[in-house]
């Protein structure tokens, strides 16, 4: 496998893309042009999630995917914050840079195919939680102008072949169930909208699932029903959204699980917690559905 890290130069983010790219061995599919994937891990739009990263990453490179793990620009950078304290420097919301970043590095792995030994008709965006937002939004808006006109290529090139959202914000009106969830709320919705009270009309605009379009690609969801931060009713409306339009789509909703559980499994686990084998079969669905398509 080759590891690099290259640097994203749009607008005034710091995004960077992690290059897991399986070596083009002489011995077995010398020629072949790999699937790919581009993983955005979640974090809120705080942090980006290292449980969300890289053992994804070498999941999917473990099934004879190229993979990307895109590093976006986040409210505190690159880590892990302390939710008591203020970011360094400017508190400005952090949006639409994300989306940006996510679309050019869609447009780079397609520019450098040959190269890099990928399919560019068979690249999937694989999100989670916010991230899970930000492959939504690309989903959603990847042929609008001012996204074409930002990053500075044709629309096609930004274009998902496939979504994978896991426990995705979509809806603005589905998220952060519990009361007690307030301070967090409030500390995303600053990093997201620049101020923790946005209005109702702030927030549907900033919610992919009212963008959904026939231009928006085929998505495999998967939720836990009792999550206790992001509602599962954000994968139902996507799934509801994307069938009035005919797109086809695939949604498991687990019966209990807590939020972030990325692979479910020991080599993402944070705690116990993370651990459960019954969602643990999220991924193999996944891939027989990338498969299929």
């Amino acid at each position: 496998m080759i590891a690099e890290t290259v640097q994203l130069r749009i607008g005034s983010g710091s995004a960077r893309l992690q290059k897991y790219l399986l070596h083009r061995s002489l011995e077995f599919q010398a020629d072949r042009h790999r699937p790919a994937v581009i993983v955005c891990p979640g974090g809120g739009y705080l942090s980006t999630s290292d449980r969300e990263a890289e053992p994804v990453a070498l999941r999917f490179a473990a099934h004879g995917y190229h993979v990307f793990v895109l590093r976006y620009t986040t409210w505190f950078g690159e880590y892990v914050p302390d939710l008591n304290e203020a970011p360094p420097g400017n508190e400005s919301s952090v949006w639409p840079q994300p989306l940006l970043e996510v679309a050019a590095a869609l447009a780079t792995v397609r520019q450098n195919a040959a190269e890099w030994n990928v399919d560019p008709d068979r690249i999937a965006v694989v999100g989670f939680s916010a991230g899970g937002h930000l492959a939504a939004s690309l989903g959603a808006h990847w042929a609008d102008a001012f996204v074409r006109e930002k990053v500075g290529v044709r629309a096609e090139l930004m274009r998902p072949d496939a979504l994978i959202l896991g426990y995705p914000l979509v809806d603005h009106a589905h998220a952060l169930r519990r009361e007690e969830q307030a301070a967090f709320k409030a500390l995303v919705y600053r990093a997201h909208f620049g101020r923790p009270d946005p209005s109702l009309q702030e927030r549907e605009a900033l919610s992919p699932v009212r963008y959904v379009n026939d231009g928006t690609p085929p998505t495999f969801l998967w939720h836990t029903a009792d999550d206790e931060l992001v509602s599962s009713r954000n994968s139902l409306l996507w799934a509801m959204a994307l069938e009035e339009r005919g797109i086809p789509y695939e949604l498991h909703i687990f019966e209990s699980g807590v939020h972030g559980l990325s692979l479910a499994d020991e080599t993402s686990a944070a705690d116990g917690t993370h651990i459960n084998a019954g969602c643990q079969k999220w991924f193999e669905l996944a891939l027989m559905w990338l498969r299929s398509r």
